[in-house]
């Protein structure tokens, strides 16, 4: 994810760090490896899967930054998503939501996130199950316990609702003409039931029904479109596995534009039909910004990739899967340098690898996702439109320390602020987590670097990782010890001397607010 900035001058972000976001939220792996952590976090909750009796209680896989997110007991493996849109965005869909999963423990109930919809009915292994809501949970009782290691498919028949619960970010997004989801970090339960985290990746399909006239698109791939009366069906499968957080559908009037990528891959765009030629010299630079990206990283992860750009004031962009959210305020109106809004469609392509193929284990490991993808937006930048990156990394670091005094270290971000789930997204996670990149480039080298880089997208593919994976990886190829570094860049309270350049100071923090030098905070 990143916010939409605003600069208060056309300057503003000509160089150094982006500006301040504003003060109102502008938002399968198989095998072992995964059921190893799936079970690692599993074991941090303490919670009797087999209590008969026992009350209806929320629960979570135990992640520092959301507690009660995510569920043991089960491993789910895909998805099968349907929704029925009625024309308007003042109407709550009718959907189906069917999980297919694999029980990691023997259990009697088991919770499922969801928190804003109806749910009709909920099915396990076809026979009538019953639930009840407890928090932002959905818990439901078979009929029969379920053995370990079995598998189980859940069918929850339910309403999903677009209009904004009180207190809750994220989920749909009411556009124009239509809708879109943007469910990072803590909303995909807003829109379907789920496991809620993104150590649980799975494979989705989704099937979309709308009215004449609208257009449906969503993860992955076309596999169907069929026509019934007044109203069509999309349907569309990914072929990688996925976190929650990053499921996409968009149902609007829009076009669809395809052009091709490198070594044939196939790149869709999705605009609202009256923004088709206003957009398409925008659309038209992705195929170079994927090969750019193949030079630095290798490869591009998925099967296809696109930008869909939302006729709606979100203020984020956000990196869903082969299919990224832009809002397009972002390219109307010359509001921003064009190498600047370049950089950021760059930012949202590098998640692709960073964050989407490659997932956090946990929300504390989000620095690999957002640090990353700060690095590329600048290192891009940097190549093509000469703004030097050390030139930026030297503004971050004189802002560090008040980063750190306001949101805590980059890999130990401090809490969501109450009611605003979406605050974990701070200026330590950005630009101070793409300075460390920057110290670890200075400390082992250039070379060791780039191999780094690609041997982490390379051996963590379509499963999920975390802080001390990859400082494991960057110590064997450096050849190095480097806990000492990685503990003084991602956990301390303070910013380290900066490899190379001495000279650079970081400010104290803001007295009252920990925020550093004035305009130097990066969204």
């Amino acid at each position: 994810m990143l916010l939409t900035p605003r600069p208060q001058t056309p300057e503003a972000s000509s160089h150094g760090p982006r500006p301040a976001a504003p003060s109102r939220f502008r938002l399968r792996l198989r095998g072992p490896r995964r059921l190893k952590a799936t079970a690692l976090l599993a074991s941090a909750v303490s919670v009797c899967l087999l209590a008969a009796g026992t009350p209806a209680t929320p629960v979570g896989v135990g992640d520092r930054l959301f507690p009660y997110l995510g569920n043991p007991g089960y491993d789910v493996q895909s998805y099968d998503l349907s929704f029925t849109y009625p024309g308007s965005n003042s109407k709550p869909l009718q959907a189906v939501t069917i999980i297919n999963a694999r029980t990691t423990a023997a259990l009697d109930h088991f919770n499922l996130d969801f928190a804003h919809g109806k749910v009709e009915s909920v099915r396990v292994d076809g026979e009538p199950a019953t639930f009840t809501s407890a928090g932002e949970d959905l818990v439901v009782t078979p009929d029969k316990v379920l053995p370990a290691g079995s598998w189980t498919r859940i069918t929850v028949r339910h309403t999903s609702d677009p209009v904004p619960a009180k207190g809750q970010d994220g989920g749909w997004v009411q556009t124009s003409d239509g809708l879109a989801m943007a469910n990072q970090a803590d909303a995909a339960h807003l829109v379907f039931p789920c496991n809620d985290h993104p150590s649980d990746k799975a494979l989705f399909t989704f099937r979309i029904t709308a009215p004449d006239g609208y257009t449906a698109v969503a993860n992955g791939l076309p596999a169907d479109r069929e026509r019934a009366g007044k109203s069509t069906t999309w349907t569309y499968r990914t072929r990688h596995p996925m976190a929650t957080e990053l499921a996409q559908v968009s149902i609007g009037r829009s076009s669809v534009l395809h052009r091709t990528g490198p070594h044939g891959l196939p790149v869709r765009d999705v605009v609202r039909t009256a923004d088709r030629k206003e957009l398409e010299p925008w659309l038209a630079k992705t195929p170079g910004q994927i090969a750019w990206m193949e030079s630095k990283v290798g490869r591009y992860p998925f099967e296809t990739y696109g930008i869909l750009m939302a006729d709606a004031s979100t203020g984020f962009e956000l990196e869903t899967q082969t299919l990224s959210l832009f809002e397009k305020e972002l390219f109307a109106g010359n509001t921003y340098p064009a190498w600047y809004v370049e950089s950021i469609m760059v930012h949202e392509l590098s998640h692709q690898w960073f964050g989407d193929s490659v997932s956090p284990r946990t929300w504390s490991d989000l620095w690999l996702n957002e640090g990353h993808a700060t690095w590329y937006e600048a290192l891009y930048a940097e190549e093509k439109a000469g703004k030097p990156m050390e030139k930026r990394m030297k503004a971050a670091y004189t802002a560090s320390d008040g980063w750190r005094a306001a949101g805590g270290p980059p890999a130990a971000p401090k809490g969501p602020e109450p009611g605003q789930k979406i605050s974990i997204f701070r200026p330590n996670v950005y630009d101070g987590a793409a300075l460390a990149l920057y110290a670890l480039r200075q400390e082992i080298g250039r070379p060791a670097f780039e191999q780094l880089e690609r041997s982490w997208v390379s051996l963590h593919r379509d499963g999920t990782a975390n802080t001390a994976d990859y400082e494991r990886l960057a110590s064997q190829i450096s050849g190095r010890d480097l806990s000492g570094f990685f503990k003084a860049w991602l956990y301390g309270e303070k910013t380290p001397p900066m490899p190379g350049h001495p000279d650079w100071k970081s400010d104290a923090p803001d007295a009252k607010g920990g925020k550093g030098r004035p305009g130097k905070a990066a969204q």
